[in-house]
């Protein structure tokens, strides 16, 4: 079912264009079996720190896969410790209905980050101010990541348009944030 490969190993105000364009929310095929819940769901990764790459189906025959989440959880894993924490599984429906909104099915997201230890996070902390002090990172509820194929900023309004969480959009280090947290945006 899951395929792994490779070693194993905030704030700007948005200014607008929140929408985004009928046909990308217009009922279809793709559009219509997540509402229902229906089909099977799989998700492509490479993390951009490990090398990894995997692939698997995370969602079948109506509810989630054990195996395709254990393979995601250890994929999501804190690269610097290994530390390996439960992802909720809510953040990889946002990121299917996610990709399915760019036009980005089947596409294989690029993670920058997924799970933090808190010695991560206060590590990052140290080096930077965008890293929060109570980072949804550390409780398996956010993930960093882009999609190689789709626009930054297209990706940024199909996360804001789920309502599903909060997002962050990093332009610079090339990057949207989501998050199964409550709903806003930086």
């Amino acid at each position: 079912m899951a395929a792994l490969g490779g070693s194993l190993g905030r704030r700007g105000l948005l200014t607008g264009g929140l929408g985004l364009t009928a046909a990308a929310l217009a009922p279809g095929p793709a559009m219509a079996a997540l509402k229902t819940g229906s089909g099977e769901r799989a998700l492509a990764f490479h993390h951009t720190h490990t090398g990894e790459t995997l692939r698997t189906v995370f969602w079948a025959d109506g509810g989630f896969v054990a195996e395709g989440l254990r393979d995601l959880d250890r994929l999501l894993r804190d690269f610097r410790t290994g530390d390996v924490h439960a992802i909720d599984p809510e953040l990889f429906n946002l990121l299917h209905r996610a990709q399915t909104l760019t036009g980005g099915a089947g596409k294989r997201f690029e993670i920058i980050s997924g799970f933090r230890s808190h010695k991560t996070n206060e590590m990052l902390r140290g080096a930077s101010t965008g890293v929060a002090k109570k980072s949804l990172h550390q409780q398996g509820k956010a993930i960093d990541v882009r999609l190689p194929g789709v626009d930054l900023g297209h990706l940024r309004k199909a996360a804001l348009a789920l309502k599903g969480g909060g997002v962050g959009y990093y332009p610079e280090p090339q990057f949207v944030h989501m998050d199964t947290g409550r709903v806003r945006f930086w």
